[in-house]
């Protein structure tokens, strides 16, 4: 038997499996698995603290960090905002409500009020910084993609002549954000702008409402890929997420989401829990294509996808999934727009900027107390945890993917957006901001919390959202 605190990863090596332990044995556990979950969720609060005193010693000596507030590319301003009541609120809902809601709700009832819960969250931290300055106007700087919209009237001209326009100093360079991603991320709201959905508030509505979806996206493969009690119980972190104080409002939410649909649709492909498994191959091979001409980063993200593959121990969907993904490159290419030449322009222009001073050894392990503050404290300790069950989950698999747990099927999956996300941090092209750059990888680690035990998942979810709303309330978090 198990206690309401001992989840299989405790209780059996790892793996869920091997004869039930005496009560007293998995007491005994429980106890020094949730005081290792108290260790871990320390050490994220320890990195963080050596993060800002660190950080803030070198940017007082001589500015190299370029963040007024390391680790965050942030600034001290304590305010109050329109949203401050609904998002307290919310996070109060969401604590005393969420997790009996996602176990007794219909399954497509709680989809439906995670992707409102969600888009309530994150609208409502939004909205802390007030409608004109967080909502309206925030894709409307300087760095950002609304400001060249009228570059695009020949868009096929302009996609030949993008590459030109990359590195500073030639006539008309692109703003940070335009240079610094492939032009499927202009063109979305180009395209926004043609059907009559020009200008600031319609871009963050598209960003808000479509990047919310992903928390249905990873509900939706925990449950084909482990089962419907983990996806359950990982409903209100998803909800809940601290990374909404970047994602409201930021087109990183929205790559987030076309990102976590790609990895929703193999899974259902790869598992056949859908009806036509081959046009969900296709579909997510063709959103990971534009993925990939979202942020040039986003290539990273085929680890989650191979994850996804050895998990189900199938590779059926594959040659549908490149097909598809084959779908937005051979367009682009065709349209005069070179992705490898831009990336290694990209490069040049990073250097040419902050990126050639901030100091890569600094940022190589403050970037991961930025990621921390991005995911909480409750995936912290669901790492923890995953690290724990996933040496008995990859014995498993061996023998086929029916003998893994389901905990270990989620520990597997939540690792390997970690490895994608440190692959990320060592590349040197992620030196700061990366508590909104990483958004479609941190998404990945939230289900995690999923691994903590039931009766303290309230306690997981206060320190989740109380970091976030100070934050939000005593930080400007612009970009």
């Amino acid at each position: 038997m198990k206690t309401e605190d001992a989840t299989p990863t405790d209780t059996a090596g790892g793996t869920g499996h091997g004869p039930p332990a005496p009560p007293d044995r998995n007491h005994d556990r429980a106890r020094r698995a949730g005081r290792s979950d108290l260790i871990a969720a320390t050490a994220g609060v320890l990195l963080i603290a050596a993060a800002v005193v660190v950080g803030h010693v070198i940017q007082n000596r001589d500015g190299s960090l370029r963040a007024q507030w390391p680790p965050l590319l942030a600034s001290w301003d304590p305010h109050l905002g329109p949203g401050t009541p609904a998002a307290l609120i919310m996070a109060v809902l969401v604590v005393s409500y969420g997790p009996p809601l996602a176990a007794r709700l219909p399954w497509r009832g709680l989809l439906a009020v995670a992707w409102g819960g969600s888009m309530a969250w994150v609208f409502s931290m939004a909205l802390i910084d007030g409608w004109h300055r967080g909502v309206a106007k925030r894709l409307t700087t300087k760095h950002e993609y609304l400001r060249v919209i009228d570059r695009f009237e020949d868009i096929p001209a302009t996609l030949r002549d993008f590459t030109n326009h990359i590195v500073i100093g030639e006539p008309g360079n692109w703003p940070a954000h335009v240079a610094g991603h492939p032009p499927g991320a202009t063109l979305t709201f180009v395209w926004l702008d043609r059907i009559g959905l020009g200008g600031g508030a319609w871009a963050a509505l598209w960003c808000v409402v479509v990047g919310s979806s992903a928390a249905l996206a990873v509900l939706i493969t925990v449950r084909v890929l482990a089962d419907e009690r983990l996806a359950r119980r990982a409903a209100p972190f998803l909800v809940l997420a601290p990374a909404a104080v970047w994602a409201g409002v930021s087109a990183d939410g929205y790559f987030t989401a076309v990102a976590a649909w790609s990895v929703a649709l193999l899974a259902l492909a790869a598992t056949g829990r859908v009806r036509f498994p081959a046009v969900a191959a296709l579909g997510g091979g063709l959103l990971f294509g534009w993925t990939c001409y979202l942020s040039y980063g986003l290539g990273l993200m085929a680890a989650v996808l191979l994850a996804v593959l050895m998990l189900t121990r199938t590779a059926r969907p594959v040659p549908l999934f490149l097909l598809g993904a084959l779908v937005v490159p051979v367009a682009f290419t065709f349209a005069g727009f070179n992705w490898w030449t831009a990336y290694h322009l990209l490069v040049e222009r990073y250097y040419q900027g902050a990126g050639g001073v901030r100091p890569y050894g600094y940022w190589v392990w403050a970037n991961l107390a930025c990621a921390t503050l991005a995911a909480g404290l409750a995936a912290v300790a669901g790492l923890r945890r995953s690290a724990v069950a996933a040496p008995g989950a990859v014995r498993a698999l061996r023998s086929g993917p029916a003998t893994a747990s389901p905990e270990g099927r989620l520990a597997l999956l939540v690792l390997a957006a970690l490895a994608a996300l440190l692959a990320a941090d060592l590349s040197g092209m992620s030196k700061a901001e990366t508590e909104r750059i990483w958004q479609p990888f941190l998404l990945w680690l939230l289900p995690a919390a999923a691994l903590l035990p039931r009766r303290r998942v309230r306690y997981w979810l206060v320190a989740s959202a109380v970091p976030a709303l100070l934050i939000n309330h005593l930080l400007w978090t612009g970009w």
